[in-house]
């Protein structure tokens, strides 16, 4: 019989997702929890496992295109004398994102009666489920309708259409379903699909169709390493070069960048931001990271002048708790975070990142330590999970990796405050009345002004400048 599997919430409260790629196509045979897709939320790349064993019978939607949650995306054929065993094996956090797709011919077997009909939620993979017609998106905006730009093209290789079947409660027709990724491309880059010739099945038009027609090809760029600065262009200057005559390039704005520049906005609009600069000596804090680099308890660990800033933040933030909190606007109250729930931003190949690492004030240096190496080295790797990726409190950014010393970095939604950490000059310094080169860098502290007032917003930057000229401070205000 086949099972339809259902785009399921993240748990994250996101409506929609985009197919990134299928790792199976009609035909494969796939087992329970094999990984069958990837998925790419406004957080995260998701990969999403089997709740089936059985036989891939359709995929239902194309590469690239936008599926709201709730709606099939595959449909796999169970053996009969396979199904109980199937959906017992299925974790209890995970079962569930299926739809049974039984035609009426096929013999149902012996089950108890069901009780009475209730309004209930439809099952997906993770969390409780949604409930019939809450999924809402906000409505798309239509661009002008060029004439003859949406011509009418065959459905792409390797998608084969659904049995009919009744629309699910609150989701969408079966017209989106089919809605090809290929025109939405087309329309991005401005081209008009009924002069070109396709090479697909049947001639229909490939995405590699438009983007010959761009002049374009297309170029993954390189993921740039958290710690170290980068001489090249910036991913977005290598995409590709524009076509001859090209006066303009056009990239679909999406996933992660999508929902950073929307967060972006609300912040930078909603909490008045106030940005406050501090020149640090740092000599001190270079010479402890070469000697924790020797110590035994960081052996296999990379330990930066990164973690010794986000340690002097953690102090920073017990001895000031309030800037570790947030603006409740509909109860007019401030929210004081515990624990600390440190963020880090990582310049990642699919956008902007911020993992944070869970209880970080509870850390012991070394634990802090590996805890910031693993999450920026997976979120480098795009496989930040959507937890460590939100309920972040407070916030760092590297800027002087970079080569930057200084920048007026932008509160994440929900955090009072926000700090750039600049690149480690050699700098003429005064010391003890006479001119030395030390090693100096810049602070940036960003806040929110409802909550934090300068008075507060000072004393936090001055904590963590002091610590950093003197690391022994560290220890004295533990």
């Amino acid at each position: 019989m086949n099972k339809e599997f259902r785009l399921p919430d993240e748990g994250e409260g996101l409506t929609e997702a985009d197919i990134v790629s299928w790792h199976v196509k009609p035909g494969d045979t796939v087992t329970i929890n094999q990984v069958i897709v990837e998925i790419e939320t406004a957080k995260a790349v998701v990969e999403l496992p089997s709740p089936y064993a059985g036989t891939v019978s359709a995929l239902l939607v194309a590469e690239g295109q936008t599926v709201d949650v709730g709606i099939p995306i595959i449909t796999i054929d169970v053996p009969v004398a396979g199904e109980a065993p199937v959906a017992d094996a299925a974790p209890a956090d995970t079962a569930g994102a299926e739809a049974d797709t039984e035609t009426a011919a096929q013999p149902q077997p012996p089950a108890a009666a069901p009780p009475a009909a209730t309004p209930a939620r439809q099952p997906v993979l993770v969390g409780y489920g949604v409930k019939p017609g809450s999924t809402s998106r906000r409505p798309r905006k239509v661009p002008p309708t060029r004439p003859g730009s949406y011509p009418t093209s065959p459905p792409g290789a390797g998608l084969v259409p659904p049995p009919p079947r009744a629309a699910s409660p609150g989701g969408p027709s079966t017209a989106r379903l089919a809605k090809p990724p290929v025109r939405r491309l087309a329309r991005d880059l401005g081209i008009d699909l009924t002069g070109l010739t396709g090479s697909g099945p049947e001639g229909s038009v490939t995405r590699e169709d438009v983007q010959k027609a761009a002049g374009e090809a297309t170029v993954r760029s390189t993921p740039r390493t958290f710690e170290e600065p980068t001489a090249g262009p910036h991913p977005v200057a290598q995409l590709s070069p524009a076509g001859a005559g090209a006066s303009e390039e056009r990239i679909p704005v999406r996933g992660v960048r999508k929902h950073t520049a929307a967060a972006m906005v609300a912040s930078a609009f909603t909490a008045p931001h106030v940005t406050e600069f501090l020149q640090v000596d740092v000599t001190e804090t270079m010479a402890a990271v070469r000697r924790a680099r020797e110590l035994p308890e960081f052996a296999g660990v990379k330990v930066s002048p990164l973690l010794f800033v986000a340690k002097a933040l953690l102090v920073a933030v017990r001895r000031h708790p309030m800037i570790n909190s947030s603006w409740d606007e509909a109860a007019q109250e401030i929210v004081v975070k515990r624990p600390v729930n440190l963020g880090i931003a990582v310049a990642a190949e699919r956008g902007l990142l911020v993992p944070n690492v869970k209880g970080a004030d509870s850390l012991a240096l070394a634990d802090l330590a590996r805890s910031l190496d693993a999450l920026g080295t997976t979120a480098r790797a795009g496989k930040a999970t959507p937890e460590e990726l939100s309920g972040g409190t407070i916030t760092i950014t590297n800027v002087g990796v970079f080569g930057v010393d200084a920048g007026t970095p932008i509160l994440l939604p929900g955090e009072a405050a926000i700090l750039a950490f600049g690149q480690v000059r050699d700098l003429p310094w005064v010391v003890d009345g006479a001119l030395a080169v030390r090693k100096v860098t810049t602070l940036s502290l960003s806040f929110d002004h409802r909550i934090v007032d300068g008075e507060l917003g000072s004393a936090v930057l001055r904590d963590v400048g002091s610590m950093l000229a003197d690391p022994v401070r560290m220890l004295a205000w533990s």
